[in-house]
């Protein structure tokens, strides 16, 4: 990859669409991850107005403050960035006390998880819609589009998308190449849904260059009967998530009237 092609592809993209758009800029949900932290730093370079935004729920100590060096560094090298702080944690615990939490836990969790991710897009949408912003999405191309690791109408729930074309190690490359904080570059991938620290591939059970590695398989027709070993569960991972996620990866149906009915 053209490291410095590619960025400035980015730069300059993003720059022409918020122009034509009439907006003012970017609005960025700051996580302490490697995708915010470059999806930010990218719009900081169109020059434009960039709101960063911390937006903590129970969050993991490591992820407030790796997301708080970014910020502090973004500003220090950006005049047209700003930032603010929300925490969600009594919104999303009021949120608990009105809504039924009975069932299956691994269910139950799953579903406040997600929970969080629309309590952020909310918030994101609340000061573009103040500020004439656009709410650029921080999602990469395995995630948006392999294994569909997202929140519908969360951290799905976008105005644009800059990075979605980028694999995860594409997207190292370019924070390399941006100067993100040391401190993200190596920490481990993590969605910060839970309150704890578990990474992606806790969660998943593959790392991103193994899903990568699958990603491509997949696109050049491969099956599983292809494979053996560590590379066949790999496979069969990405062949799960990426199956039971693609109502996230396709528009959504429309049931369309035939027009013998009207």
């Amino acid at each position: 990859m053209k490291t410095e092609k590619v960025t400035e592809h980015i730069v300059n993209w993003l720059k022409d669409y918020a122009t034509n758009a009439g907006v003012n800029g970017f609005v960025v949900g700051v996580s302490g991850g490697i995708d915010s932290a470059v999806t930010s730093t990218l719009c900081a370079k169109t020059g434009l107005k960039v709101l960063c935004i911390e937006m903590p729920i129970h969050q993991a100590q490591s992820h407030v403050t790796r997301a708080q060096e970014h910020i502090a560094q973004l500003k220090s090298r950006f005049n047209n960035v700003t930032d603010t702080r929300v925490d969600l944690t009594p919104v999303f615990e009021e949120f608990k006390t009105e809504v039924s939490l009975d069932g299956e836990q691994a269910t139950v969790d799953m579903a406040l998880a997600n929970t969080r991710a629309r309590l952020r897009m909310t918030t994101l949408y609340y000061h573009a819609g103040l500020l004439g912003l656009l709410v650029a999405g921080t999602g990469n191309k395995v995630e948006d589009f392999g294994v569909g690791f997202y929140t519908k109408y969360g951290d799905g729930g976008v105005d644009l998308s800059p990075i979605a074309d980028l694999l995860k190690s594409e997207v190292y490359k370019i924070g390399e190449f941006v100067k993100v904080p040391d401190s993200i570059m190596n920490a481990a991938p993590s969605d910060g849904l839970f309150g704890d620290a578990r990474s992606d591939e806790d969660q998943i059970g593959a790392n991103y260059d193994e899903l990568e590695w699958a990603m491509q398989m997949n696109d050049e027709g491969k099956t599983i009967e292809d494979f053996s070993g560590r590379q066949k569960e790999v496979f069969k991972i990405f062949k799960r998530y990426n199956s039971a996620n693609k109502h996230k990866m396709i528009p959504i149906p429309i049931c369309e009237i035939p027009n013998e009915l009207r």
